[in-house]
């Protein structure tokens, strides 16, 4: 008989689309596709675009199955009026700036899942904890983010999870197609499919957690530069 599925999601990724990624999409699918995950989730910031254009690749389906063995999550990274906040599973407009409570609330009429990523770290607009606190119905939060500041932010974030009983994730955040896969999440779904990856989410049963390399963190921090640089200083 056979076991449970046992699968690896990137539940944090960015592409070519956010405004401060460089990640082809196609060169994604490859890196989660080598490292044999069983998924990832496309977070790009306040856009939903490289969701519509997996789909017009034929590299996803809008049916919620996987593609020739791998299942990308749609999502987005919102930038609320609190900080940062993952919405996977849903596919929304631009929303940026709006409350976090209003968010969690918009995701949830999408039946997606509301995680605060990278909650702990204030140098990128984490939420803070006063808001955190306020917030009765997240599903999730993002203990480790493969990107953070400080690793001291995400002990915090794994202690906060921890007592306030809340499944803890991992992602990479990886806005060049070389980090998809640092960090993972360990998932049980029941199918392999969105909806069942979704609800895995809510029990996940462990993580993988590397940090990004000195090269990405470059990378990343470069392309963050420049975008800045071209709005004039504001943040994402």
């Amino acid at each position: 008989m056979a076991g449970p599925l046992r699968l690896k999601f990137d539940l944090h990724c960015h592409s070519r689309f956010s405004a401060d990624g460089i990640a082809a999409p196609e060169d994604m699918v490859a890196r989660a596709r080598e490292l044999g995950l069983g998924g990832f989730a496309i977070t790009d910031h306040n856009t939903c675009a490289c969701v519509d254009y997996f789909l017009d690749q034929g590299l996803m389906n809008a049916s919620g199955e996987p593609v020739d063995g791998l299942l990308i999550i749609p999502g987005q990274e919102i930038s609320t009026a609190d900080g940062h906040l993952l919405a996977l599973g849903a596919r929304l407009p631009n929303v940026k700036g709006i409350a976090s409570a209003d968010a969690v609330r918009l995701i949830h009429e999408q039946g997606g899942l509301a995680v605060p990523a990278h909650p702990f770290d204030y140098f990128r607009s984490g939420i803070r904890q006063r808001v955190l606190d306020t917030l009765a119905d997240l599903d999730a939060l993002e203990v480790f983010n493969a990107a953070t500041t400080w690793k001291s932010c995400n002990r915090q974030a794994r202690d906060y999870a921890a007592a306030r009983h809340l499944p803890m994730t991992a992602g990479s955040d990886a806005h060049h197609h070389q980090a998809v896969g640092r960090a993972c999440t360990i998932l049980e779904p029941e199918r392999f499919n969105l909806a069942s990856v979704l609800a895995a989410i809510k029990h996940p049963v462990g993580r993988e957690e590397r940090y990004i390399t000195k090269k990405d963190a470059v990378l990343k921090t470069w392309h963050l530069l420049l975008m800045k640089i071209k709005r004039g200083g504001g943040r994402v």
